[in-house]
């Protein structure tokens, strides 16, 4: 009788009896102590060949502040002080992170973009964010409270960070966060109260760490910590940070700021229509701190640059202009099942004048053309009509037969 061939180990030569598990795989085996010692040995070369990869940002090859901006002209039309603002941050960050070690160290500068919704703010992070070579993520404020408060934790805004270079921690630490919606976490009241402001100053105090630059344990999936979940430590100090929020209100501030509002006859009577409009670009840290933002955090947030509202020529080449222009996309679309399609020029300016009437800023324009295109996009594919142009009549008609037009109306009034 010939006797059983014992299973060894393919590497080491080891028997299974002499190790503790043997893994057997396609075409042999490997024991567990030369499978611990493969994890190590793989990890230290993954990790060297990281570093030499995420050190290696040649700054000849990385996009200028104008070349950046240029692509962004490509995407958001105006806002050129905004664009300026935001390439410089990150051609700055990616020098930040190219320096080299001497005496001058070079800090970071996180941005805040004030502006009204619809004027772009996230359309920019959005834009950006396909031409950076560092991680990046949009993140929203709105869903954050204090730990142990039925929301998510403030250490959650690095979940999506990491999820964008797959979990590897050296790259997340140099990357780009876009806080979205930061208004919102504003302090409710300067009274005292018996309750706890858990999504407003509470919040404000648990960024302080993030914006300033610390060691935070992040929840590898999000949301709660437990006791029993292994957390990813990660080092905010070369993060920059970019917040936005549309701060509604905030004119009131800065006009009181700027004595354009006065006790008695005739107050304001001295500031015209287009000063008014235009007061947005006089924002200051002193107006954010008004409006509920606590001074710790508006000293981490150096930068302080707006978002102009949209005029009716700005809504009118957002129509048209951008790479997503939404008649592109319309073109596109119907060009799919083989229609021609076009509009003319009084049925753009219709849409513009709903657009400004409705003071939706750039998302009021697709709501608009949304609707009015719904019944084509609905019956033109089973026709073999190839060819429809979108004219003043048909939109007008299409808009009065929706409630959209009442609804908004009504929602403004």
């Amino acid at each position: 009788m010939a006797k059983k061939e014992t299973m060894r180990c393919d590497f080491c030569g080891r028997s299974q009896r002499e190790v503790d598990l043997l893994i057997p795989g396609l075409n042999g085996f490997i024991c567990n102590e030369c499978a611990e010692k493969a994890n190590e040995i793989s990890k230290e070369y993954l990790g060297k060949m990281q570093e030499s990869v995420l050190s290696d940002l040649n700054l000849q090859e990385l996009p200028k502040p104008q070349e950046i901006k240029e692509y962004l002209d490509q995407y958001v039309i105006g806002q050129e002080s905004a664009k300026k603002y935001l390439s410089v941050a990150v051609y700055n960050h990616y020098k930040r992170l190219s320096q080299s070690k001497d005496d001058v160290d070079i800090e970071k500068s996180n941005i805040i973009i004030v502006g009204p919704t619809g004027t772009g703010k996230t359309l920019l992070a959005k834009t950006i964010a396909k031409l950076l070579k560092v991680p990046f993520a949009i993140v929203d404020a709105t869903v954050l409270t204090e730990a142990g408060y039925v929301g998510e934790d403030i250490e959650s805004l690095l979940v999506r960070l990491l999820a964008a270079c797959d979990y590897n921690v050296k790259e997340a630490e140099r990357g780009i966060v876009f806080i979205d919606e930061i208004d919102k976490i504003a302090r409710k009241s300067d009274n005292p109260s018996i309750t706890r402001d858990v999504s407003g100053e509470g919040v404000q105090q648990g960024l302080l760490k993030l914006l300033e630059g610390s060691v935070v344990n992040v929840p590898p999936q999000g949301g709660r910590k437990h006791p029993e979940q292994k957390m990813i430590p990660v080092d905010t100090k070369n993060i920059l940070f970019i917040c936005g929020g549309a701060f509604e209100g905030i004119e009131r501030k800065i006009a009181l700021r700027l004595n354009t509002h006065v006790v008695g006859y005739g107050a304001g009577n001295h500031v015209s229509k287009a000063e008014q409009d235009k007061l947005l670009h006089y924002v200051a840290p002193q107006d954010l701190r008004s409006y509920g933002l606590i001074p710790e955090i508006i000293g981490r947030l150096p930068i302080v640059t707006n978002l102009e509202p949209l005029d009716r020529d700005a809504l009118r080449r957002i129509l048209v202009e951008p790479k997503n222009a939404i008649v592109r996309q319309y073109e596109k679309l119907m060009l799919m099942d083989g229609i021609t399609f076009s509009v003319t020029d009084e049925a753009l300016d219709f849409v513009v004048d709903k657009a400004i009437e409705y003071k939706l800023g750039a998302r009021g324009l697709r709501s608009i053309f949304e609707t009015i295109m719904m019944d084509v996009m609905y019956s033109y594919p089973s026709t073999k009509k190839k060819k429809f142009e979108l004219t003043l009549d048909y939109a007008r008609e299409q808009l009065d037969k929706s409630n959209l037009d009442k609804m908004l109306t009504l929602g403004n009034s």
